[in-house]
């Protein structure tokens, strides 16, 4: 489980937990043995072996026994792999909090909500400079909201984290001080997946062929990379399956499946003619970061429209969209996309990012204490980000009277993952 605490604000979750209990084991075959021999078992540690970006080998555990009644017999090599711990090891906030004092001290007794010209002063290497700016609609509308929920996160998230520090499951700053001041050298080789989706989007062919799902089958090396393109892949087994993309090794968990496809190419997953309970939508939002960087494509409203979510729905699924706290963005998904989906708004969350090195005890000072990656109240970036919650009504939906009855806000505080846009476990919450 990745939930460490629920209490009624929300919770405290561990996602490296979670990942490492999927139990990543590689079970491979080897041709049998020339003779008859006993089950025997050995095990060989290896804590330093890497796998990709993400992931480290940790154990391998090799067994001898019979195959079949001709007296021969197969060796079965276990590889367990383990996700890399220090990609959740922020033991810094993004911004310094000295950074964001200066901020506050110069923006003390000013109305924030009003449109008029307000001098900013900030501190840059010792120099200050001041700029005048007009707050637009946008900006407005962005400061209403965070007023208005900022209580609850600060209330809420100062009970969370103070079960964790109770319960031994954070520790306080000062018992990792040493650690902070370590620099972690990350591993230099990242996912190519959107690469790969880029690539299926440009091969029509199999736009006009309707491809079988297919079952990844141990010890099966003739899978090639385009077999893998624009059609469900699926490992029903109860063991991990390894599969190459691009020289390029991923591990697919058991009982799971995937479509490695461009959003404009989901007729495989309508072909299989299954609904869902549960869909999670984590959309690429257009913002200025991602035109400047250009790291990756992002969906236009109009696309997000067209994703077919209406036809995957089962009767009263519970639809569950991550957006950005602009405000453009939060006003589509309630006011244009559910209404068209056909789904009703049941709740509004948010997940609160705090550093692996958890905190000072005074919460009156919660923001000035480097506990969560961004100041609460820096006017540049939140520590947290909304997700918001529907119900699909679709012709057969049972009576919402009948359903697990979904709070209207809760925290979800874990601490997030370097990896970009890695979003916290759900499961735990509606289990």
């Amino acid at each position: 489980m990745s939930v460490v605490h629920q209490l009624s604000p929300g919770w405290l979750l561990d996602h490296l937990s979670f990942i490492n209990n999927i139990n990543y084991q590689v079970h491979q075959h080897h041709e049998p043995c020339c003779s008859r021999s006993e089950p025997s078992t050995s095990l060989h540690l290896d804590s330093m072996s890497s796998f990709g970006s993400s992931a480290k080998f940790i154990a391998s555990d090799s067994t001898t026994k019979p195959e079949n009644d001709d007296g021969g017999s197969c060796e079965v090599f276990i590889q367990q792999y383990i996700f890399r711990s220090e990609l959740f090891d922020i033991t810094k906030p993004y911004i310094t909090s000295a950074v964001h004092k200066e901020c506050q001290q110069n923006n003390e007794n000013e109305d924030l909500m009003n449109g008029v010209k307000k001098e900013i002063s900030i501190s840059t290497l010792g120099k200050k400079r001041k700029r005048c700016a007009v707050f637009n609609q946008g900006e407005l509308d962005a400061m209403e909201y965070h007023e208005k929920i900022r209580g609850l996160i600060l209330d809420g998230s100062s009970q969370i984290i103070q079960e964790g520090l109770k319960s031994g499951f954070l520790h306080p700053l000062s018992e990792k001080r040493d650690k902070c001041n370590e620099s972690i050298a990350l591993p230099l080789d990242t996912c190519s997946l959107s690469e790969l989706c880029e690539m299926a989007k440009h091969l029509p062919s199999l736009n006009e062929i309707e491809l079988l799902t297919l079952q990844l089958v141990e010890n099966d090396m003739s899978v090639t990379e385009q077999d893998l393109f624009s059609r469900i892949v699926e490992n029903n087994s109860n063991f991990t399956k390894m599969i190459t993309l691009m020289g390029q090794k991923y591990l697919v968990p058991p009982k799971s499946s995937f479509l490695l496809s461009d959003i404009s190419c989901m007729h495989p997953l309508l072909n299989c003619k299954k609904t869902y309970d549960v869909i999670v939508m984590d959309p690429p939002w257009q913002n200025k970061s991602v035109k400047r960087s250009n790291r990756y494509s992002y969906l236009s409203p109009l696309q997000i429209k067209q994703i077919p979510v209406p036809k995957l729905a089962a009767p009263n699924c519970l639809v569950i969209i991550w957006v950005t706290n602009r405000q453009k963005h939060l006003r589509f998904v309630k006011e244009e996309l559910y209404p068209l989906w056909s789904v009703e708004i049941v709740a509004e969350w948010h997940w609160l990012k705090i550093n692996s090195t958890k905190m000072l005890l005074n919460f009156k000072k919660i923001t000035n204490s480097g506990e969560f990656v961004f100041p609460l109240d820096s006017p540049h970036k939140k520590p947290y980000e909304g997700l918001i919650l529907g119900r699909f009504q679709g012709k057969t939906a049972l009576p919402l009277r009948n359903m697990l009855p979904i709070p209207d806000h809760k925290l979800i505080v874990s601490v997030p993952c370097t990896l970009h846009s890695h979003k916290p476990p759900l499961a735990g919450m509606f289990l």
